[in-house]
């Protein structure tokens, strides 16, 4: 029986999105560097504007996700963040959002992996090389955000996140995710169209989202975006810093083999010190034998 590959409904090329107008307010200085990092890119810099309140738990993406990816669903690299039953009946209402890898400016995940298994590339894409990794989960530690996940279930587990599905912008095609995503909750293009759409959003529409982009200045910095309807804490998005952590990652990292090698000469002179005296010891001893048994024959 002969077998064809069934191409899913989300490979489709990126559409060409309209130029958003540039707002009003002043932008962070974050939003500068994303903007300077843009134009002195060779390539064009990507990125996801989420919006919660479009997002229906449908779980469309994860399947994407796990049919692009050929795993099972609960190896995903996107899951869902939600709010619980919120109100009081009949006033009830529940939020979800689809949450996966932030593409963070200054990546803590890249700065903690000691073998350079996770690379931030030029388009801001954080990506991540599984035949490098060596499963030692200092990512998952470092990262803000609990994005990397573990193959607990595998024999030789490793780490497994979103990487955008490089392969596919290669080809010219959206991520499975955003192309998938039947109500358009999960949008992607260009870095500076998402953000500018996010300000407009929130600005056009008073009173529906709370007056924050998630991502914007989170951790520095980040290609994901987010616009809610409900504070972020309440979907469980983590707190983060305005300061990537990747500063301090790299002082442990990096100062790890200066580290080691202090810590080698020292135990080497501990070794060195305690093996003479024990040499002198045992000369002592034999000396004085040699003198008790001299004495002896006297």
């Amino acid at each position: 029986m002969v077998s064809a590959r069934v191409t899913p409904c989300y490979m489709s090329p990126i559409p060409t999105r309209p130029v958003v107008g540039k707002r009003s307010r002043r932008r962070s200085s974050t939003s500068e560097r994303h903007e300077i990092m843009a134009e002195h890119s060779s390539a064009p810099r990507y990125g996801f504007l989420i919006d919660v309140s479009l997002c229906i738990d449908c779980r469309s993406c994860m399947v994407a996700c796990s049919v692009e990816n050929e795993v099972p669903m609960h190896s995903t690299r996107i899951w869902i963040k939600e709010t619980g039953v919120t109100g009081t009946f009949p006033d009830l209402q529940r939020f979800t959002g689809p949450y996966h890898c932030m593409h963070c400016v200054d990546p803590s995940c890249v700065s903690a992996c000691t073998v350079s298994a996770l690379q931030r590339n030029e388009d801001g894409i954080v990506t991540y090389d599984r035949d490098v990794c060596i499963g030692c989960r200092y990512c998952m530690y470092a990262c803000p955000f609990e994005v990397p996940n573990y193959e607990w279930e595998e024999a030789l587990p490793l780490v497994v996140k979103c990487d955008m599905c490089f392969a596919r912008l290669q080809e010219g095609q959206q991520p499975a995710c955003a192309t998938t995503c039947p109500t358009g909750a999960i949008k992607f293009g260009k870095y500076e169209d998402m953000l500018n759409e996010a300000y407009r959003l929130i600005e056009e529409n008073p009173g529906k989202y709370v007056n924050h982009i998630y991502g914007e200045t989170e951790n520095g910095g980040t290609a994901t975006l987010y616009i809610s309807p409900v504070p972020f804490e309440e979907l469980g998005f983590p707190i983060a810093g305005t300061t990537s952590t990747a500063f301090s990652n790299r002082l442990v990292t990096e100062g790890t083999p200066l580290v080691a090698g202090a810590m080698l000469v020292g135990l080497s002179g501990v070794y060195l010190t305690i093996k003479h005296q024990k040499e002198e010891a045992e000369a002592e001893r034999r000396e004085a034998e040699q003198q008790k048994a001299a004495g002896e024959e006297e």
